[in-house]
């Protein structure tokens, strides 16, 4: 169906969509599912009977009744992380429903929010649109927070001109994310083309002779991939753990909001703060909250567990820290000791020792060793000034010595 709309519009979000929705949708279907997930954002049902979804206003929550770190291993960091985004979230009854199916007026809305597009969709003028699907009032009536999301779906070619019904509640399956994939990334022309591939899946008859095309341009550039046993399945439904995990993936691809992440490497983690070097060199202290998420090397851990010298993704919420990341832990630096007679050591311009050599004997042959010392060496023992022909241990770390312990 053709919708008039604004070419200035047009131009605007479709180039972010076309960089970021095939991201986005791509990760997953490779996977073998896409889809998208969003509760009622008023808190009302989502449309298949499950429950209510967390108020946005509300409380965050990460901690689901019904979804377990063991049971869910696959998907539950996924989960956690857009949950802490406040993109995917669970329902007031404290569930997730992570095996609940995807509708696709939730996989449109989750294209749009996901890339940054939530507040153009939920402008007044946007959320007010009178769109001509004969289902329209139907939608209206059952997602009223869905029609700004429609519209900037619209308004970026994500749907298809001939789709006069939105069809909100119908399943979001393999086939149709393909298409959405084809046409997001404006290859519409290359699938007319290849409506005539004969595609080799067992089940190739169940996809339609108008999506044939579409199907063969996403397998040919690897947005999709068949199962093990030679079959598509285009109808197959996908779950809400499933576009969890397709949805942070496609995430990680995309620009975080200044306003509520914020990377860098632990200063300290001390008195319900959090401190971090910035990547500009800049430090930030952030509060943390009394229940913070932290993963680290994949595993849910408590945030006593967080080392200096992280490099972490901080989320906050409500002006706390509420889950943390470590994306890169920090190097274990070992330590070790040797002995011996100070032979010399030399000072830096601050007047710092610099170098230390170090003489003993091994195997009845003297031996000298010169270390490079740490600006921040601890000195301990004797009067805490160190002389020649003190003998002495070392602690080196890092291939410099930390620690030097003068013996009586």
């Amino acid at each position: 169906m053709n919708m008039p709309f604004e070419e200035t519009k047009k131009r605007k979000f479709r180039s972010v969509l076309r960089k970021t929705t095939v991201a986005t949708l791509a990760v997953g279907l490779a996977a073998g599912s896409l889809s998208g997930v969003y509760a009622d954002a008023k808190g009302k049902d989502n449309g298949n009977g499950n429950g209510k979804r967390q108020s946005a206003k509300g409380e965050i929550n990460l901690r689901y009744s019904d979804l377990s770190e063991k049971e869910w291993k696959w998907a539950y960091k996924h989960i956690i992380r857009l949950a802490s985004r406040q993109v995917f979230n669970g329902y007031e009854d404290g569930s997730f429903k992570p095996a609940s199916s995807i509708t696709r007026i939730e996989a449109i809305v989750a294209s749009v929010r996901l890339l940054g597009l939530k507040d153009e969709a939920e402008k007044a003028e946007n959320m007010n649109a009178a769109l001509n699907f004969k289902d329209f009032d139907k939608v209206k009536k059952k997602f009223p927070w869905a029609i700004g999301y429609l519209k900037v779906a619209l308004e970026n070619d994500l749907l298809a001109e001939t789709e006069t019904s939105v069809q909100a509640e119908k399943a979001a399956d393999r086939l149709w994310a393909s298409i959405l994939l084809v046409k997001a990334l404006k290859l519409e022309d290359e699938a007319l083309a290849k409506m005539n591939t004969q595609l080799t899946f067992k089940d190739a008859k169940e996809i339609p002779a108008g999506a044939v095309g579409y199907v063969a341009v996403a397998l040919e550039k690897g947005l999709i991939t068949g199962y093990g046993d030679n079959t598509f399945k285009p109808n197959k439904p996908v779950t809400r753990a499933e576009l969890a995990t397709l949805l942070d993936r496609a995430g990680e691809q995309l620009p975080e909001e200044e306003a509520q992440a914020v990377v860098g490497s632990v200063q300290s983690v001390t008195y319900g703060t959090l401190t971090l070097t910035k990547p500009d060199g800049s430090s930030v202290a952030l509060a943390l909250g009394t229940d913070v998420f932290v993963f680290r090397e994949d595993k849910k851990v408590d945030v006593s567990a967080v080392q200096v010298g992280d490099t972490v993704l901080a989320r906050t919420y409500g002006g706390k820290v509420v889950f943390i990341e470590v994306t890169k832990t920090a190097q274990q630096t070992i330590e070790t000791t040797d002995y011996g007679t100070v032979g010399s050591f030399t000072l830096n311009a601050q007047g710092k020792i610099a170098t230390l050599s170090l003489s003993k004997t091994v195997n009845g042959s003297a031996a000298i060793t010169v270390y490079n010392v740490a600006d921040n060496v601890v000195i301990s023992g004797g009067n805490g000034a160190l002389s020649p022909n003190q003998s002495v241990i070392v602690t080196i770390a890092a291939n410099a010595v930390t620690k030097i312990a003068i013996q009586s």
